[in-house]
């Protein structure tokens, strides 16, 4: 018989199953001042480490109990979960790239390595020791000039199916950083596990992933962060706010189509901060048209799929027993996950 006084009330709250973050950077903060953003790219581990374990701290704040990152250039994440993972934080289930791929003179660096000589499919079975999924970058950023301008693939079809096959040899996913039509268009066709940002990708793509059930994370919130905090032009404010509006239209439509929608913030861009950057990119899912079940979903269950955590993502008998407890009603979300009332993990409250 349990003691009366081991009982929590919680009628008053609303629990949602541990939150997931399927694509952020660890390394590097969200602040938009540039000097600062230039020292942590070039701090030694020493310090990025203690910057890992600030967001980490920031992350668990909000309910966030797993997160994907997308990688940094130095492979101090990876370093930091291998050695360095501190008790406070072993609820958090950390799931590292390493060191992201992207061609040589190509946009990627901050993030990873360039292939130089040889095939990336060599490169990723040469170097994919004590990582979680391999990251590989597809496309350039958008233009913050020239709306919906499309760079040029990094790989082509070849080369990217074939790296997609290695990297499923060694039983990793492929999260792949791609932005317009046809640069989404071979990573899928190339097998991608999930299509990263995805901007302009077009309905023809769209339709591929609805009917193949490949994961979009859309990072829409990147464009609202820059135009509200970056210190660019109003030219290219205005431009990052045209982004963000096509972005949700195609996420309309994505869910219309049954496209899975994996809920990810691109935490460590500018303006975008760990933990809270899950409740803007929550909010622009509802702006969408998704129901609130349907957003907490996008950032459980869906991400737990993502990741392969089979026994996260939901709250039912046979799951592990991660929750967070929000006070108020659904409705107050996601404002409520501004200040999480409690976090069950396993066999207690933390």
């Amino acid at each position: 018989t349990m003691n009366p006084s081991a009982l929590v009330d919680l009628s008053e709250c609303t629990l949602l199953p541990g939150l997931i973050d399927a694509h952020m950077h660890l390394f590097i903060s969200g602040t938009a001042d540039e000097e600062k953003r230039k020292k942590q790219l070039n701090e030694g581990f020493n310090q990025t480490r203690k910057t890992i374990s600030r967001h980490l701290g920031q992350l668990f704040a909000h309910g966030i109990l797993a997160v994907r990152d997308g990688g940094d250039r130095n492979g101090y994440t990876q370093h930091y979960k291998k050695y360095f993972m501190e008790e406070q934080y072993a609820a958090i289930c950390l799931h590292v790239a390493g060191k992201a791929w992207h061609n040589a003179g190509r946009y990627g660096s901050f993030v990873g390595r360039s292939l130089g000589r040889g095939r990336l499919a060599e490169g990723i079975l040469r170097e994919s020791n004590d990582i979680d999924h391999v990251k590989i970058i597809q496309s350039g950023v958008n233009s913050l000039k020239y709306f919906g301008k499309e760079s040029l693939p990094q790989f082509q079809l070849k080369a990217l199916r074939d790296a997609v096959d290695a990297a499923s040899s060694l039983g990793l996913k492929t999260m792949v950083h791609a932005n317009g039509k046809v640069p989404v268009q071979i990573a899928l066709e190339a097998g991608c596990s999930s299509i990263e940002h995805g901007f302009f990708m077009g309905e023809q793509n769209l339709n591929f992933m609805a009917d193949r059930q490949v994961f979009w994370v859309p990072t829409a919130g990147t464009m609202k962060a820059f135009a509200e905090h970056a210190r660019g032009s109003d030219e290219a404010r205005r431009m990052a706010l045209r982004n963000l509006e096509h972005q949700l239209e195609q996420m309309a439509l994505a869910r219309r189509l049954g496209v899975p929608i994996a809920l990810g913030t691109d935490s460590g861009s500018v303006g975008v901060h760990h933990g809270s950057a899950l409740i803007e990119e929550l909010q622009l899912l509802l702006d969408t048209g998704f129901s609130i079940e349907e957003a907490i979903k996008c950032a459980s269950f869906n991400n737990a799929s993502l990741l392969g955590l089979d026994r996260k993502g939901l709250i039912k008998k046979g799951m592990q027993a991660d929750f967070v407890v929000v006070k108020g009603s659904p409705s107050a979300l996601p404002e409520s996950l501004k200040a999480v009332f409690r976090i069950h993990v396993g066999k207690r409250f933390l």
